[in-house]
């Protein structure tokens, strides 16, 4: 009978009862004849145990990717692994001509012969979980190798190729989709009625896996989602990939553990881990075990840790666990569960000793004193960073006589030596400035960022824009965005982005300018601050908005109507003062000055010279008598102000691109000259 006669093929059950029924019947005086089963029915009896549920393919398959040097593995899942798994990473990738031979049992590039066990270092060695997945899915491999122009994919069932390998195009590394898992053994997939179960099962294994290899980056998101459940980066902290992966509030709460090898010439054992201290609160215990870098369980172990935690912490609180154990390689048994779920350890139990001494001895350590955070407000004006540099530079004697004051870290400007601040003062053009161009100045000073106190509001016309920015959302697009390589600039406006093995032009502006709007949506009451060194006077601002876009600047007709205009939307802001501060974080005072700006994007602060025509927008521009149309054209001119505007390359030299110029100065000297909106110095 060949393998796809029938479909679906019946299940490993009825094979087994099929056999019995063939046989005669039982009698006392002759014992049942012992048959030698078929080998399908081996295979996914097998089967059956290497991979029990979707979340074991999925170790599996990231193990692999790991075993071949991937930096980068993303998983993506459908129904909780039930109709799609798909695990694709930049590893080595697999030889065409080992393709034949990938999915049959027993075979792998790890292990040669028993010996070699001892010593294994890999995560897979059996040659067991890709043949495993044919036999109760549909498996298609694709793959390309090192130097290949092209790459291979081919389709496996039953441990076999169902037709031979096909060249296609393909990215660096391996992709293998398992679809519809469980197909042939019904009972088993009807046990699985809850795929979001099984997707959070998937979520919490990539989650360990990300904050221990934390040279890998890690994403894993529901098939057709724009946002990833779980995206890590390559760091060289582990604390940093914990508070990426579970949260600002267990990274603060957890303290370093080692045990390091302290005779060599034994090689006992080593460890390193983070652990949770006395301010942590978590009703189950979170235990992320590795041994020799492999995610494993170890209920001895975890019960040893809780019982330390319950007898010394005086609240009834689980604890979260991360520790990595090194042993040398003869010591782990890595062959004792079908799933390589558990391991055996030679002298576990002086280890498990060792272990919850450390711990027991950090915790009472740690419980003598507890810590809290706190936060620090500045509401005056910070020092122009001029005056800064100067002091710095050149202290005065009397400073080295008195007790020098520490700056907050969370007032400090972050630079390195890569990129030290200032750097590119040098290369910018000051250009001459009128009177009310010279109120302008103290907006292009120097900024300083402090935290808002402010708790996130929740409005439900906030809610609902956020929720058609998300439901208007096209994903395919957004996987483009999220995932691409940034090539270069092609022009000023547009640059080159690649992905997979596509070439796209995006238009920077316009992406950027949504990108502000929906930061001003999502970040909604919850900014942080930029605080002007000196508050900006709105009716200036405005003044200057009007200037620059009247034709005749310079006729007394239109000055009367600009200080009616000015004076106008001068009293407006001020009148939404309470409402502008306490949502967007954009102060104005009662006496009409700007003084503070909100922080859109972390680390990027816009063109100030764009002040005047923001303030001018959110008079003329803003809806301020529907609610939900108020915050969605506040949020479009912020976008519009914090948006990254042309020319974002210096002007070509030759024939070449045609950048976008300001109108001309209004210096009658300067009448017909064009400036580059990169040469005014900020």
């Amino acid at each position: 009978m060949e393998a796809g006669e029938h479909s679906p093929p019946a299940p490993p059950e009825a094979d087994l009862i099929e056999i019995k029924t063939e046989k005669t019947p039982y009698s006392p005086s002759e014992p049942p004849k012992i048959h030698r089963l078929d080998e399908s029915v081996v295979n996914r009896i097998a089967a059956g145990e290497v991979i029990q549920r979707p979340v074991s393919a999925v170790k599996e398959l990231v193990e692999n990717s790991l075993d071949a040097h991937s930096t980068s593995i993303n998983v993506v899942v459908k129904d909780g692994g039930l109709k799609l798994i798909q695990v694709s990473d930049d590893g080595h990738g697999i030889r065409c001509e080992d393709l034949p031979i990938l999915c049959e049992r027993h075979t792998t590039s790890k292990l040669t012969n028993y010996e070699d066990l001892q010593s294994i270092k890999s995560m897979g060695f059996r040659g067991e979980a890709l043949a495993s997945m044919t036999y109760v899915g549909h498996v298609t491999v694709t793959t390309i190798t090192p130097g290949k122009l092209h790459g291979y994919r081919v389709s496996y069932r039953d441990g076999v190729m169902e037709d031979e390998p096909k060249p296609c195009a393909a990215v660096k590394g391996t992709q293998i989709m398992v679809e519809n898992l469980f197909y042939n053994m019904i009972a088993r997939r009807k046990t699985f009625q809850n795929s979001a179960d099984d997707y959070s099962k998937i979520v919490d294994l990539l989650s360990r896996f990300a904050i221990h290899h934390i040279n890998v980056s890690f994403s894993c998101r529901k098939h057709g989602a724009s946002r990833a459940d779980v995206h890590s980066v390559t760091t060289s902290s582990r604390l940093d990939s914990i508070r990426s992966v579970y949260g600002v509030s267990v990274a603060l709460n957890l303290m370093k553990i080692e045990i390091p090898d302290s005779d060599p010439s034994s090689s006992v054992f080593e460890m390193d881990g983070l652990i949770s201290n006395s301010n942590y609160v978590a009703k189950k215990t979170t235990m992320v075990l590795f041994i020799n870098d492999r995610l494993v369980e170890c209920t001895a172990l975890k019960r040893a840790i809780e019982i330390v935690y319950a007898a010394t912490l005086p609240k009834a609180s689980k604890p979260f666990i991360y520790m990595s154990i090194v042993l040398p390689p003869e010591h782990v048994d890595v062959n004792v569960h079908p799933t390589k779920r558990e391991v055996s350890l030679l002298n576990q139990e002086f280890i498990i000793n060792m272990i919850q001494s450390a711990v027991e001895s950090k915790l009472r350590n740690s419980n003598e004193a507890r810590t809290f955070q706190e936060q620090t407000l500045d509401s005056s004006p910070s020092t122009p960073l001029s005056a800064k540099k100067d002091s710095n530079v050149n202290p005065s004697p009397s400073s080295h006589g008195s007790k020098s004051q520490k700056v907050p870290v969370n007032k400090m400007v972050r630079t390195d030596a890569s990129d030290p601040a200032g750097r590119l003062h040098a290369y910018l053009q000051a250009r001459p400035v009128d009177n009310l161009e010279g109120s302008l100045a103290a907006v292009r000073s120097s900024v300083r960022q402090r935290r808002n106190p402010k708790e996130s509001a929740d409005i439900s016309s906030v809610q609902e824009l956020v929720s058609d920015i998300d439901g208007n959302c096209h994903s395919g697009l957004l996987d483009i965005v999220r995932n691409c390589t940034y090539i270069g600039m092609a022009d000023d406006v547009f640059a080159l982005l690649q992905y997979n093995t596509h070439l796209y032009l995006a238009n920077v502006v316009n992406l950027s300018k949504e990108l502000m709007y929906q930061q001003a949506l999502r970040r909604f009451a919850h900014f942080n601050v930029i605080q002007l060194s000196d508050p900006a006077p709105l009716r200036v601002l405005i003044m200057l908005a009007l200037k620059e876009e009247d034709l005749d600047p310079e006729s007394n007709e239109n000055e009367d109507l600009r200080e009616k205009i000015a004076e106008m939307n001068t009293e407006l802001l001020k009148d939404k003062a309470e409402l502008l501060e306490e949502y967007f974080c954009i102060y104005i005072d009662s006496h009409g000055d700007l003084s503070r700006l909100p922080v859109i994007l972390d680390q990027y602060t816009p063109d100030m010279d764009r002040i005047p025509e923001f303030v001018l927008s959110l008079g003329n521009d803003v809806d301020w008598e529907d609610e939900k149309n108020c915050f969605q054209t506040i949020a479009a001119a912020v976008g519009n102000f914090y948006a990254m505007h042309p020319p974002l390359l210096p002007s070509p030299s030759g024939d070449g691109l045609q950048f976008y110029r300001r109108k001309p100065e209004k210096n009658p000297d300067d009448k017909g000259k064009a400036t580059d909106i990169g040469t005014s110095a900020v």
